[in-house]
């Protein structure tokens, strides 16, 4: 193996240890604590574990966290009711609805019912649309690409007149994470299913970036030598090895790519890490926000 690990487990540690010790010293100041509603619709045990990793990780820094676990039958009526309850709160900050919604609910109408100054995952089109704009500053940016962000910047990536590949074009991590790879300076192709010639284009990257939920799809003859690997793929594989009888791989064929890369993130513990301490982050400042 050549290629540098990019650790996102000891980076994020380290970004909430510097949060914790904000924490504390707004409260020494006489200033709210910084409050994070989480609301799961369902039992989905995927959903489960990753909500349940947030409030956790809020609680350690010092935040309130306030959960809600609703019925998978809730209609959606019921779960804008909720949203516009905890819209009013002044002891919530942050409001996050876990994806995916069950099919009878809208999650777009859902992401947009959130006031955008409560908008800490970055889904609702107001706040998209101040990272789309040139010269517009958003209010927060999105948990997953701001992780990949701080992830290449701690590795000293860079991105000025680099090529970057994003692999994948989804609202929550593709699209955002390619707008702020052109707010940097790089000169974006963004790659998906009906890409031509898929794996020529992936080449020719600098930076790539695979987010598309397809287990071990980059291979190591579709990575350019040298270039930076960020793998968001968080996909779950039958293993009758591993204890559970599955094990988490990424979009990345690890060992395949790691010895063409110059860096590459692991999964577990390169971007998952990264994207709860950004959400953490998007917490505090809005709480920062609503002091103003």
């Amino acid at each position: 193996m050549t290629a540098k690990i990019l650790d996102g487990k000891t980076l994020a540690a380290k970004l909430r240890a510097g949060l914790a010790d904000r924490v504390t010293a707004r409260l020494a100041a006489g200033l709210s604590r910084p409050g994070l509603a989480t609301v799961l619709v369902g039992s989905d045990p995927a959903s489960e574990t990753y909500v349940r990793n947030k409030r956790k990780s809020s609680e350690e820094v010092g935040m309130a966290s306030f959960g809600h676990e609703l019925s998978i039958d809730i209609s959606q009526a019921e779960l804008l009711e909720l949203i516009a309850e905890l819209n009013k709160r002044a002891d919530i900050h942050g409001i996050l609805v876990q994806l995916p919604l069950p099919k009878h609910i809208d999650a777009m109408a859902v992401q947009s019912a959130i006031v955008v100054s409560k908008d800490v995952d970055c889904l609702h089109p107001e706040n998209i649309g101040y990272l789309a704009q040139k010269g517009r500053q958003p209010r927060f940016v999105p948990c997953t690409p701001a992780g990949i962000m701080r992830i290449l910047e701690e590795a000293g990536v860079e991105l000025a007149g680099a090529s970057a590949v994003v692999l994948g074009r989804s609202n929550i991590v593709g699209m955002p994470v390619a707008l702020l790879l052109t707010k940097a300076d790089a000169t974006v192709t963004i790659a998906h299913s009906r890409t031509r010639e898929l794996a020529t284009v992936c080449r020719k990257a600098d930076v790539l970036v695979a987010a598309v939920g397809n287990p071990a799809l980059v291979r190591g003859d579709w990575v350019k030598p040298g270039a930076v690997v960020i793998d968001v793929g968080v996909n779950r594989i039958e293993d009758k090895a591993a204890k559970r009888g599955n094990r988490l791989v990424g979009d990345v064929a690890f060992n395949e790519v790691a010895e063409v890369a110059a860096a590459i993130t692991p999964v577990p513990g390169g971007v998952g890490p990264m994207t709860i301490a950004m959400l953490l982050a998007n917490t505090l400042h809005a709480a920062e926000l609503a002091d103003s």
